[in-house]
């Protein structure tokens, strides 16, 4: 196998890890959580399932962003990021950087410091609100997955 087939195969693999475990969270972890099907403390349920996966989740998204970086400087993609043909690319971009700040920075600095509080005063609006946010970003997440193989298959919406 050459360099750019494992590249692909890497990056493939880790954004199924990644968004794959995303989806779990979204639509079985955290209404599970919400209802309270894990157990009355809903808090120590929820960190009990992240703390398991975010670091598959940093792994991932690292995989991701090397092995994109690599493909792109190999195949000298960058002329694609000026084109809204390739509007994929961007979003691939975006999406990684997204859920970049939001492992290393916003969830360890922010959500560990913020959220115990938060669903100390008002329990259902604090998971309503992290149930949201998985939506959102499992939402762009499906999109730029979607966009990205059409899109590296010759589909373009423009």
């Amino acid at each position: 196998m050459d360099d750019l087939a494992f590249a692909r195969a890497l990056h493939v693999l880790a954004v199924v890890i990644w968004i794959g475990g995303v989806a779990m969270a979204t639509t079985v972890a955290l209404p599970a959580v919400r209802r309270g099907d894990l157990g009355s403390d809903r808090l120590r349920a929820f960190h009990a399932i992240e703390h398991r996966f975010v670091w598959q989740a940093r792994a991932a998204v690292l995989l991701v962003g090397a092995s994109g970086l690599y493909m792109v400087a190999k195949l000298d993609l960058w002329d694609r990021f000026r084109s809204l043909d390739f509007w994929w690319m961007h979003a691939m971009v975006c999406v990684w950087a997204i859920f970049t700040f939001l492992l290393f920075v916003g969830e360890p600095l922010i959500l560990h410091r913020r959220f115990p509080r938060w669903v100390a005063r008002d329990p259902d609006a604090a998971f309503a609100r992290l149930h949201r946010m998985h939506v959102v970003l499992l939402t762009l997440g499906l999109i730029t997955v979607f966009g990205a193989v059409a899109g590296s298959h010759g589909w373009s919406i423009f």
